[in-house]
């Protein structure tokens, strides 16, 4: 038995999708993008009275039969890493924030190149964090660039899958021409993914010409896609929270469509970025308890259709990392491990998802770790019959050194890393009572002097600096930032 948590009924569910599915052949997604309009009229799609394009059932469905049940992904070097069939939860850091927590100052700042360095070095180390991801955006380098930039830094740091996504309609080409200079081949990039591409619909019920075109550049290339609504309960969506994932559903399942449209096979993840509106604040807080249940709730739902699930959940709203980014952060992670997300990301972000923290990445890397634990569940090692076990104990007095104890404790028993502190205090105190700010940044030099180079050939790493450099000069930069240590 594994633990698991259910949010929604199967009927609830159903009529969930049931509801969405009317939405948009009736009331209709409104599309800015000519070339979606066109390729969704060539298969039975219409316009509507209202301007706004109807998707009918019957594109539905052949869309959620052509989608995959489950893909794959693989590293830098053609390993697998990735499995979407099943029940692993896999997970990334949060991406693209604006803002880094400075690791001396605990002030937040723009990024720059030296600190993505240091990012990808860490999750290269972490063994929890499974694939990275553009987390932030540096800041010294041209707007036009940086979506591929990110993806540059990571293809030539770390050896992990990536998860990253574009914020313009020109931004694809570029990365997609990053991703095959490591790959070699469309066809060797389609047989072995190495990222996985967010497109985002915009609340409420729209595709842009940029989100639009990226989906349709994802799909036409076979890069594996997650589509991430961000509802916001109250101001942009329904304030209920089933309200808020029908049109959540909506909105995935257009992007569903468009995508099989455009190449029917297309790896895509039902996920969603779906968060309540603090009318007190204006704000949209990922650490508010309905948004975690919002996430779990559509994971239930794509699970349902049949698609792998993809969800930003383990994220916190506090500025720093306190106790409220612990408990909004646990809390999301605990809930997360007990629903059904093939995919999560959230490691590591503060502040609405504007903020990264390098810190809390390897404070949540042990989150994880332990919420992973309890995903395990309880079952029996050895232990019927009873009755030896215990008179081996009062025999002996204790069972530190058994053959069951050595047998099973590293299997049963979670051992958490350094950035943890379960010393007594005596111990504590005589090895320098660090906080856990200070634990963090050890833990942080340690990976990255101990980082390993990404396994790319020289010449794939000289290839990249060349595609790389070309897309620099196209914007007017002459050079790219230094990225000596």
């Amino acid at each position: 038995m594994r633990p698991r948590m259910r949010l929604l009924e199967d009927g609830l569910i159903d009529r969930i999708v049931d509801e969405a599915r009317e939405v948009l052949a009736e009331v209709g997604i409104r599309i800015e993008n000519a070339g979606a309009v066109g390729l969704l009229a060539d298969h039975g799609g219409r316009i509507l009275p209202n301007g706004r394009a109807s998707i009918p059932g019957d594109l539905v469905d052949r869309a959620l039969a052509s989608a995959p049940p489950s893909f794959k992904l693989f590293d830098v070097a053609g390993e697998p890493t990735h499995d979407f069939a099943g029940s692993v939860l896999h997970v990334a850091p949060a991406s693209s924030a604006i803002l880094v927590l400075d690791p001396v100052t605990d002030r937040a700042r723009p990024p720059v190149t030296a600190d993505y360095l240091t990012y990808a070095k860490v999750v290269g180390g972490l063994p929890g964090i499974d694939a990275q991801s553009t987390a932030f955006v540096p800041s010294d380098v041209e707007p036009a660039i940086s979506d591929a930039y990110r993806l540059f830094l990571s293809l030539l740091t770390c050896p992990k899958p990536v998860v990253t996504g574009a914020f313009s309609a020109d931004g694809i080409a570029p990365m997609h021409d990053l991703l095959l200079a490591v790959r070699g081949s469309d066809e060797a990039l389609a047989e072995r993914p190495l990222a996985i591409f967010s497109c985002c619909p915009t609340a409420p019920l729209t595709w842009t010409h940029d989100g639009a075109a990226n989906l349709l550049d994802c799909a036409g290339a076979a890069v594996p896609v997650e589509i991430v609504p961000v509802p916001l309960s109250g101001f942009m969506a329904p304030v209920t929270l089933v309200g808020t994932l029908v049109q959540h559903t909506a909105e995935v399942l257009s992007g569903v469509v468009l995508g099989q449209l455009a190449r029917p096979g297309t790896p895509m993840l039902f996920g969603g970025c779906p968060a309540i509106f603090d009318i007190r604040t204006e704000s949209a807080p990922m650490g508010a308890v309905e948004s975690m249940m919002l996430a779990c709730g559509a994971a239930e739902i794509g699970r349902r259709l049949g698609l792998p699930t993809q969800g930003y959940i383990g994220l916190a709203d506090a500025k720093t990392l306190d106790a409220q980014a612990g408990l909004e952060t646990s809390m999301g992670v605990t809930l997360a491990a007990l629903s059904c997300f093939d995919n999560v990301s959230g490691p590591g972000m503060l502040d609405f998802i504007n903020c990264h923290s390098t810190a809390k990445l390897v404070v949540d890397h042990e989150v994880f770790a332990m919420a992973r634990r309890l995903r395990q569940g309880v079952e029996p090692r050895d232990d019927f019959p009873a009755r030896p076990l215990v008179e081996e104990l009062l025999a002996e007095g204790h069972l530190l050194i058994a053959d069951h104890t050595r047998r099973h404790l590293r299997t049963e028993i979670h051992f958490p890393g350094p950035v943890i502190d379960r010393a007594p205090r005596p111990r504590w105190l005589a090895e320098g009572a660090s906080s856990l700010a200070e634990r963090a940044a050890a833990e942080i030099a340690r990976l990255v002097a101990g980082h390993v180079p990404s396994p790319l050939p020289a010449s794939v790493r000289a290839d990249l600096e060349e595609r790389m450099l070309a897309a620099a000069r196209s914007c007017g930069m002459d050079r790219l930032p230094d990225r000596t240590p």
